[in-house]
Order: C-alpha cells, then sequence, then structure tokens
C-alpha cells in the first residue's frame, strides 16, 4: 500500500521501542513484499507482519545492512527537549540534547557539539542515547542498555573525553573530546567506546587536538586514560558525527 516508508509504501513498523530493554538504535532490516495473490492491507505490528507471513501473505528478504535510527518520538514517550535553548560556549552539556520536535513538519532540532577528528580535524557530532542510566540521564538522552554489549565489539570506536585540565565545552566541562575516527575512515561508527582522560598536573593542562597528542603525552607521563566505567557499567554513547553546515 502506498505510503510515507522510504520505499513509498506503508511507513516502517520497529519490533521495540526505547520503553522495551531489547530496544537498540541500531536496526537491522526486513524487506516485506505482499505476494501476488495477496490483497494488501496496513500491517502496524510486527505481530500482524509474522501472522501475515504465517499465512503465505508476504515474503522476506533480509538485506545485509544496519542503520542508525534512534526513536525521537514513539508510544508514550520522546527525548528530552531542553528548556534552555540558549546555546554558548558555556552551555553545560547535560539536560537535553534536542532543541525542537515538530512532529507536523516531520523535524528534530539537535544540539551540534564540537569535537576533534584522529587528525585533528574539527568534527561535529549528535548524542541520541547511551548507556549505562546515569550518563543518558545526565546528557538528557534515551537509556539504552543493549548498546553495553558492543563494548568489545569493532561496532563501537574510542572516545576520548576529559575529567580535567582546561575548562572547555566537553561532557564534564572540560576540553572537547578526540575521536579515534571520523566519517570516511574504514573503521568509523557512530557508537562510542568512552575513554576518560586526566591530566596529573591539572594546572599544567595543554591542549590535545590529535591522537598523536594523546599518545605522546601518555608516554611522557603527564596524564592518565583509562576505559570509563560510569555506575561500574560499560558506556558506549551514540554519537553520529553531522555536518551542521549542509
Amino acid at each position: 500500500m502506498e505510503g510515507s516508508g522510504v520505499h513509498g509504501f506503508q511507513g516502517e513498523v520497529f519490533s521495540s521501542t526505547p520503553a522495551q530493554e531489547e530496544y537498540s538504535a541500531l536496526t537491522s532490516h526486513v524487506h516485506v513484499m505482499w505476494n501476488d495473490d495477496a490483497t494488501p492491507e496496513v500491517l502496524d505490528s510486527a505481530g500482524a507482519i509474522l501472522a501475515a507471513q504465517a499465512n503465505n501473505m508476504v515474503t522476506f528478504t533480509e538485506p545485509v545492512v544496519v542503520m542508525n535510527m534512534p526513536q525521537i518520538v514513539w508510544p508514550d514517550g520522546q527525548m528530552m527537549v531542553k528548556e534552555d535553548k540558549t546555546l554558548t560556549d558555556e552551555t553545560p552539556y547535560g539536560g537535553g540534547q534536542v532543541l525542537d520536535i515538530n512532529t507536523d513538519d516531520m523535524t528534530v532540532t539537535f544540539i551540534a557539539h564540537r569535537g576533534w577528528g584522529p587528525d585533528g580535524r574539527t568534527v561535529y557530532y549528535i548524542v541520541t542515547d547511551a548507556t549505562p542510566s546515569g550518563p543518558a540521564d545526565m546528557m538528557g538522552v534515551t537509556p539504552v542498555t543493549s548498546s553495553a554489549s558492543l563494548i568489545a565489539n569493532s561496532a563501537a570506536v574510542d572516545l576520548f573525553q576529559f575529567r580535567n585540565g582546561i575548562t572547555g565545552s566537553g561532557p564534564l566541562g572540560f576540553q572537547a573530546g578526540i575521536a579515534a575516527s571520523a566519517p570516511g575512515d574504514a573503521n568509523y561508527t557512530p557508537m562510542w567506546r568512552i575513554f576518560m582522560i586526566g591530566w596529573e598536573d591539572p594546572d599544567s593542562a595543554s591542549l590535545l587536538e590529535t591522537l598523536a597528542d594523546i599518545n605522546a603525552i601518555k608516554d611522557e607521563g603527564l596524564i592518565t586514560v583509562n576505559i570509563a566505567r560510569p555506575m561500574d557499567s560499560d558506556h558506549i554513547v551514540n554519537c553520529p558525527f553531522i555536518d551542521p553546515f549542509q
């Protein structure tokens, strides 16, 4: 049936929402095709789709593709909208990552955060969800327990944040983070495994902009670099890099 779906037919059906423990923004896709002898109708749930398959009304194909599709609004919930929409370099990182949700126009406005790519080039990213719940609640994003399974997986890449040193726009109020990959790199992914950098002498901190900077200063014994374990849990954040000037 014609509709608002990506292929011009009925809208997509998700098998879970953020209200459910198994929810993930990373979605594998199943294409549903009506069989020639079936009468198309709107299938509005995963159960309805599976029932149609069991009755030989539809056929499934599963392309080898995973898409990052964080849900913004879902039944009985939505992402937090930041109350203070005035943004400056001193705006706290937490309290929500969304400035506006317009379901009529089907648009959402995220806050873009500045950071550095591995070679020091400026990158911008948004934050949509995280695990565990403590950091997710602090940032005002969706807590997604299932993301913890990526902690030792190549689907997550390292992102280095700072717990002391130079004051800046990072999530803890210090300098912006440094990513281990960027769009175009073979290992780029929007799912980030967080490491925390701490200066041994915060008063002597200098600005770090590249992975080479981190490694050099670490070799000098001036910083420590440790995987983040808030709430004694694996810490993964969904931070797609974006171009805010498009």
